[in-house]
């Protein structure tokens, strides 16, 4: 859960930034590990045509405090959702529409699954309800907490996107978000990833899902959002050429009308403010 408000006042809010009308159907967009809110920039001009979109850091990236994640390897995606759920509350929203990328759909699995009746609709792109071996993810945690993000960058390309969008700007400003990570936030945030299993909830979350996956993501395998979409019930699943684990930002053209067709379809269940 998010942390307690102390006698100083109130615990900090994840970095966040609103775009789009006030009056906008909400929307609530998460990151990837290692990238920063700006990981959305391709799909905003579409999506703030009808929706109010809530971005937001993960702790330690961007502008959100790492300390809002435990640092002694306990932090959980839990505790992320919570500080979600105090974002939206802040803005005053009982409901909302949620889709996040990686880590970020995770955080929106765990929404679904504890807090169903807070979503109107959900996409998750290039994640997964299990990822891989938790020691791999402790492992990397360790990597990181002794030799910093800086460790990580030469190993993005080819995972994070394919050799063609490798050379565009998008891609220096994604590695440089990577190397401005905070070492202890990122280290917590694979902790957390490590702690994730949803695997046996998938049958039982009754939100609208959308699954969108790279076909070449070597991250999170198409055979992830496939899991997700056949045990989900109801749930679609979009598969992307040629995307690797950033398909948003390699590829935003298909994800974003992806995403656009989800979101009107259950745009009616979701009030205006």
């Amino acid at each position: 859960m998010p942390p307690a408000a102390s006698a100083a006042g109130p615990a900090p809010l994840l970095q966040h930034r609103l775009d789009g009308p006030a009056d906008g159907v909400p929307l609530v967009l998460g990151p990837s590990l290692g990238t920063s809110l700006r990981l959305w920039e391709p799909q905003l001009a579409a999506l703030t045509r009808e929706h109010r979109v809530l971005r937001w850091d993960l702790p330690g990236h961007g502008g959100s405090p790492a300390h809002l994640l435990p640092q002694d390897g306990t932090a959980e995606v839990g505790t992320l959702a919570g500080l979600v759920l105090r974002l939206a509350d802040a803005q005053g929203w009982d409901r909302f529409a949620y889709a996040g990328v990686s880590l970020g759909g995770a955080v929106g699995l765990e929404l679904a699954d504890r807090h169903p009746e807070r979503l109107t609709a959900l996409a998750v792109v290039c994640s997964s309800a299990r990822f891989g071996d938790p020691d791999t993810w402790r492992g990397r945690a360790r990597k990181v907490r002794e030799e910093g993000t800086e460790s990580m960058v030469s190993s993005r390309p080819g995972v994070w996107y394919g050799q063609d969008f490798s050379r565009s700007a998008a891609a220096a400003e994604l590695l440089a978000d990577l190397r401005a990570a905070d070492d202890a936030g990122y280290a917590a945030c694979c902790d957390a990833l490590a702690a994730f299993d949803l695997r046996e909830r998938l049958p039982y979350l009754a939100v609208p899902v959308l699954a969108v996956a790279g076909r070449e993501d070597p991250a999170t395998p198409p055979a992830h959002a496939r899991e997700i979409a056949d045990r989900v019930p109801g749930a679609a699943l979009v598969e992307v050429p040629g995307a690797a684990h950033l398909a948003n930002a390699e590829h935003p053209e298909p994800v974003t009308a992806s995403l656009l067709t989800h979101l009107a379809a259950h745009a009616r269940a979701s009030p205006r403010r």
